[in-house]
C-alpha cells in the first residue's frame, strides 16, 4: 500500500511538471488560435506613405506570408501636391487608368502595354480588389505602378469629411494588405482635381501626392478604339498625364494604336512616379 502511494505522488508531479513546460512552449511560439493572429486594420503614417508603421500594440503578419512593398523612384523636390502634367521637356507621357471592370480586359490591356515595353499606373477602386485581390500583383508584377482611387468610386468631393476620409482610408488597407504599400498616388473619384477638404482626408492617410491629369479622351463615354486612340495622340505632349480606364474594351483595343503613335511621336509610357522623378 505504501509503494503504490509512492508510485502515485511521483506520477502526479511528472504530469504536473509536464502541463508545465507545454504552456511555456505554447506562450514563447507562434501556435495558437489562427485569428489571433490574423492581420489587424492597418492606418498608414502620414509621414511614410509606401511604408506604413503598423502600431506596436498590433500583431503583424507572419514574414514568410508579408508581400515585399513596391521600390519606388523618390520623386523630384519640387514635384506639387497635386500632379497635373510631369516636366514637359521631357519625352516621356504617364498613361493612368481608372482600376475596375472585367478583369480579362484589364489583363488584355496589361499585356497590350507589355508587349510595347510600355509601363502604366494604375489607381485601383478598393471595392474591386475586394472582388479581383489577384490584380494587385499582377499589376506590380507587370512593371507597373498601384495608386488609391477611393474605396466605393463615388462622388468624394461632396462626401461628409468622416466619409472622405474613409474612401481613401479603406482602399489604402487593401492595398497595404495586397502588396505591402498604400502606393504612392490617390484621385479623387468623380472628380479630375482634389478639393482642399479631399487632399487633406488623403494627406491624413499617407498620400502626399494627388495625380490629376491633363489628356482626358472620354473613353468612358465607349466612343470607340479609333476615337479613343486620335483623341489622345491629339491631345498627348512630353509630360502628359493621361486618364483612361481599364474597364472598356474600346480603350483595350485601342492601346496598339496609342503606343505605336506615341513611339512614332517620340514620347515613351512610363509610370507617373517614373514621369516626376
Amino acid at each position: 500500500m505504501t509503494v503504490d502511494r509512492r508510485t502515485v505522488l511521483r506520477s502526479t508531479a511528472r504530469l504536473a511538471a509536464l502541463t508545465a513546460a507545454t504552456g511555456v512552449t505554447a506562450a514563447c511560439g507562434d501556435g495558437g488560435d489562427p485569428a489571433a493572429r490574423a492581420e489587424p486594420s492597418v492606418k498608414p503614417s502620414p509621414a511614410a506613405s509606401t511604408a506604413p508603421a503598423t502600431p506596436a500594440s498590433s500583431p503583424s503578419l507572419p514574414a514568410a506570408t508579408s508581400p515585399s512593398p513596391p521600390q519606388l523612384p523618390p520623386l523630384a523636390p519640387n514635384t506639387p501636391l497635386e500632379v497635373v502634367n510631369g516636366p514637359r521637356d521631357r519625352r516621356q507621357v504617364a498613361l493612368t487608368f481608372h482600376g475596375q471592370g472585367d478583369p480579362a480586359l484589364a489583363l488584355a490591356l496589361l499585356t497590350a502595354a507589355e508587349q510595347h515595353g510600355a509601363r502604366l499606373t494604375v489607381l485601383v477602386v478598393g471595392s474591386w480588389l475586394d472582388q479581383q485581390p489577384q490584380m494587385a500583383r499582377r499589376i506590380l508584377d507587370g512593371g507597373h505602378e498601384l495608386g488609391n482611387h477611393t474605396q466605393n468610386h463615388r462622388d468624394i468631393s461632396r462626401m461628409p469629411v468622416a466619409q472622405a476620409l474613409a474612401e481613401v482610408q479603406e482602399c489604402a488597407d487593401r492595398l497595404l494588405r495586397l502588396t505591402g504599400s498604400i502606393g504612392r498616388w490617390f484621385r479623387p473619384s468623380a472628380a479630375q482635381y482634389a478639393t482642399p477638404m479631399v487632399r487633406e482626408q488623403a494627406r491624413l492617410v499617407g498620400y502626399e501626392h494627388c495625380l490629376s491629369f491633363d489628356v482626358d479622351p472620354r473613353d468612358y463615354t465607349d466612343p470607340g478604339a479609333e476615337v479613343v486612340r486620335r483623341r489622345v495622340l491629339k491631345a498627348a505632349i512630353g509630360g502628359s498625364v493621361i486618364a483612361l480606364h481599364m474597364g472598356h474594351r474600346g480603350t483595350v483595343e485601342a492601346m496598339p494604336g496609342i503606343l505605336d503613335g506615341l513611339a512614332e511621336a517620340g514620347l515613351t509610357a512610363v509610370t507617373a512616379s517614373q514621369l516626376c522623378a
